[in-house]
């Protein structure tokens, strides 16, 4: 059984369905392409429906697609069940809510579902194009409520679209100084994003070729802004994590964070201006508790903590853009390192068994010709420079054995590689040493105002123990491809081209077209500013802002303040409401004008009857008031003239007729004088 569509004008359908393509772009990435696909066929099913080309399903149909659909998404989901999943369960639900849409009242359903959706979104993509994205989403439904209440009204949607520009100019004002002034306070719950989808950046483990795989993504990892003066890019070192287990393949770490009760990470670090020697951090959201940081680096914001390897971490995983803030303090080699314990001695001289012999022959060998840990490390780094080493994007599969392969077969590797070489070596050689992964390096923004590390700029080195000295940096990358390190990967990979190569959309490929970069930076700028100073205005960032005003608003102030604002806000539009009702409440000057006689007319002592014509409340008034005939007769015909005449009332009114009309609103009340009206207040 199949039922007929009604009620649904079809310019007000187009309206929704377009709203509805608008607000699955910003979730475009994580939807499953089978669920992309299913909500194409469902909103044009509908489509076909309303031109009379198909008929909507009726009930038990309805019910089969349903099921389907849902058991697909069941069988999809796994049992994986987190906010991204149950984002795209509602996606779905939205597409079958199409079938159902046969009246006005299902209309007024789906705009609030698809007003949700929007909402929704904010959860996953916060950006300043998505936001938009999501604001056109919403006026399309505006303008499509609107056409569905007057769908046969000439010019209605160029007239929607008017309106609600006039609405939004009205309540700009509003909502900005709400947005600054009401207080930001945290909220009572939170929903952390655990997501199914993993978001690119740097993992807890490393194998050979999975730091030179992410080197092809051009995506954001942080961007940093420097209170002083920004660090030569040779010094650029972004600590993330340690790795120190070796199982002959993969490098991972020994202590695996445990369990985190769920809950969202304190966004809002670092707040007033920066001291000369701090650096605010804006991080990508990755998924992942670790926070990026310079060497010889301390917390100044609350929402970031030091570890025992002097690393940084958040309570909780990024799950979203997060701004915290660090300090660089001076290093100091003036006093003697607390010697490693025991157990960190074992921790980081772990090596498997057995397995890559020659590169073990070649630590006993070294090692027996140096004099001292940091002979070793020269001698070791000596041979990365003057033997035939490759940097290379394009490393060949590792065969077992893969150190003792690249050492002394194969020679071409990428960081990650070689990293994890050195570390082997010396390990091997009975120094402690450990893989340190993070990023190296970072590109100007707009006017050197911030840095920009990318994934590219992924990068893996090692750190040595030496008993004088400490944790030393050591970095096979800068002794094979000095490129890397001074210039960055671009330069490094210049005469191989693999650069982003199968990248073609990325601004970044095209480095040596000028518009295109300028446009890239610009854009970035935007953003970036968007996510500081609009997303990133949370409850401490208010608070600093605050008291860079006059007394120095607190939280109690800030309350006062917010209630006042709204109260004066109410006060105002109460004022206008009345005014309007008092003059008529009209944009056109004629009724406005008309509303005035009628008043003249009851101050005077007469009752306006409802429904009364101007010529029938002319000729009574004129019968009342003779002296006043003339001028009551000739502002009725004025009126008439206008509404009913050959000028119509689309037509503009001249501003000589409205003049006129005036004119003679101010004779009629000087004859109302003269003839004893009760009422002689001026309108």
């Amino acid at each position: 059984m199949t039922q007929a569509v009604v009620n649904i004008p079809g310019r007000a359908l187009i309206w929704l369905i377009a709203s509805f393509g608008v607000l699955i772009l910003p979730q475009l990435a994580r939807l499953p392409i089978w669920l992309i696909a299913a909500c194409i066929v469902l909103a044009g099913w509908r489509w076909l429906a309303q031109t009379g080309r198909v008929r909507l399903p009726g009930r038990i149909l309805r019910t089969m697609v349903m099921l389907a659909v849902v058991a697909v998404y069941v069988a999809t989901v796994k049992g994986n069940f987190s906010v991204d999943t149950a984002a795209s369960f509602f996606v779905l639900a939205v597409g079958l809510k199409w079938l159902e849409t046969r009246a006005s009242r299902d209309f007024y359903v789906l705009f609030f579902i698809l007003i949700y959706l929007a909402a929704v979104n904010f959860l996953f993509e916060q950006g300043i194009v998505w936001t938009l994205l999501n604001l056109l989403g919403v006026v399309c439904l505006l303008v499509g409520l609107q056409v569905l209440n007057a769908p046969g009204l000439s010019g209605a949607i160029m007239a929607g679209w008017k309106r609600l520009a006039v609405m939004l100019l009205k309540t700009l004002p509003v909502v900005v100084v709400l947005f600054l002034f009401f207080p930001r306070m945290a909220p009572l719950w939170s929903v952390p994003l655990v997501s199914d989808r993993g978001v690119t950046g740097i993992s807890d483990t490393m194998t050979p070729g999975s730091i030179s795989n992410l080197a092809q993504s051009s995506k954001r990892a942080f961007r940093v802004t420097f209170g002083g003066q920004v660090p030569a890019q040779r010094d650029r070192y972004w600590r993330g994590l340690v790795l120190d287990q070796f199982d002959g393949e993969t490098w991972a770490q020994q202590t695996v964070p445990g369990y985190q009760r769920p809950g969202r990470i304190a966004l809002d670090g670092g707040i007033g201006d920066l001291a000369a020697n701090e650096y605010d951090v804006l991080l990508d959201a990755s998924n992942q508790r670790w926070a990026f940081a310079l060497d010889n680096s301390e917390a100044v914001s609350n929402n970031v903590f030091a570890t025992p390897e002097n690393l940084f971490v958040f309570q909780r995983p990024a799950d979203t853009t997060v701004r915290y803030r660090l300090a660089k303090v001076p290093e100091r080699r003036d006093s003697v390192p607390v010697p490693l314990s025991a157990e960190q001695r074992r921790q980081y001289l772990q090596l498997p068994a057995d397995g890559n012999p020659r590169a073990r022959a070649l630590a006993g060998q070294l090692a027996k010709n140096s004099a001292s840990a940091r002979e070793f490390l020269v001698a070791v780094l000596y041979r990365f420079r003057k033997d035939e080493y490759f940097y290379t994007l394009k490393p060949p599969q590792m065969p077992e054995n893969g150190i003792d392969s690249l050492l002394f077969d194969i020679k071409r590797g990428f960081c990650a590689h070689y990293a994890g070489a050195t570390t082997f070596l010396l390990r091997a050689a009975g120094i402690p040493a450990r893989v340190v992964v993070g990023y190296q390096g970072g590109e100007n923004g707009v006017g050197g105002e911030y840095l920009i590390v990318r994934q590219y700029d992924a990068h893996a080195w090692v750190e040595a123990w030496l008993p004088e000295l400490g944790w030393v940096r050591v970095d096979p990358t800068a002794a094979i491809s000095p490129a890397r390190i001074e210039s960055g990967l671009r330069e490094a990979m210049a005469d191989e081209g693999s650069f982003l190569e199968n990248d073609w959309i990325s601004p970044q490929r095209y480095g040596d077209v000028a518009l295109v970069q300028w446009a890239s930076l610009q854009m970035d700028r935007i953003n970036y500013n968007w996510q500081r100073w609009v997303v990133g205005y949370q409850g401490q960032s208010q608070m600093d802002l605050m008291s860079r005003l006059p007394g120095g608003l607190g939280m109690r102030e800030l309350g006062y303040l917010s209630a006042g604002l709204v109260g004066f806000a109410l006060l105002v539009a109460g004022l206008i409401t009345v005014w309007r009702q008092h003059t008529g409440g009209s944009g056109d000057p004629r009724l406005r004008l008309v509303y005035r006689w009628h008043r003249l007319l009851e101050y005077s002592g007469m009752v306006v009857q409802p429904g009364e014509t101007p010529d029938q409340l002319a000729h009574r008034a004129g019968q009342q008031y003779p002296e006043a005939r003339k001028p009551l007769e000739a502002f009725a015909r004025a009126v008439n003239n206008h509404y009913y005449g050959d000028t119509g009332s689309a037509r503009r009114v001249p501003s000589h007729d409205i003049a006129r009309m005036k004119r003679l609103l101010s004779l009629l009340r000087k004859h109302l004088r003269r003839s004893g009206g009760r009422q002689s207040q001026k309108r």
